[in-house]
């Protein structure tokens, strides 16, 4: 069974698996579109404020829009948002790490970064399954309440660094306000 261990966080629905989303304040919910269907994303901009607004902001100007899904991990995670698709690329803001106390749970939305705490950009992940080693070193920002199975459903990479040939790419991302 899925224990959900963010609840003290204020989130309003349950695990990532479960709802339709509704009931969600649509300022701070994104529509990420895949091939599979939609998933529904909370946003958190009381935990992480700067980068929700530049998440937000990209969404937005559909910087998202076609980006493939690069480097998935089957049982871990899976990594968007780097426009060239290898991993290096960027939208070219740099972002403060905003560490937080959101736990890294099956459906977390977090950002990506180099070695460096604040030079996390436009590239985030989604967990697939709990990785408290995460907790406190990424800039967590949402979680999944509906559609994970949609998430579940993105091609898998090989080998150890899960880079993904032929990837699935999002179809769209939208700030819920905006529909």
């Amino acid at each position: 069974m899925n224990r959900w261990l963010n609840n003290d966080l204020g989130m309003k629905r349950g695990p990532a698996d479960a709802g339709a989303g509704g009931g969600l304040d649509p300022e701070n919910t994104l529509h990420l579109e895949l091939k599979d269907g939609r998933v529904v994303i909370q946003l958190f901009p009381d935990l992480a404020p700067n980068h929700v607004a530049r998440i937000k902001e990209l969404a937005r100007e559909g910087f998202y829009d076609g980006i493939v899904f690069h480097r998935v991990i089957d049982g871990f995670m899976a990594q968007t948002g780097d426009p060239t698709g290898t991993g290096t690329g960027g939208s070219g803001q740099r972002l403060a790490a905003e560490f937080n106390s959101m736990r890294h749970e099956r459906g977390t939305c977090s950002m990506a970064r180099a070695q460096s705490p604040d030079s996390a950009d436009s590239q985030f992940f989604i967990m697939f399954q709990p990785a408290s080693h995460l907790d406190g070193q990424y800039t967590a920002w949402g979680q999944v309440v509906s559609g994970m199975e949609n998430v579940d459903a993105i091609r898998k990479g090989g080998g150890g660094d899960g880079m993904v040939s032929d990837p699935d790419k999002i179809v769209s991302l939208r700030v819920a306000a905006d529909a």
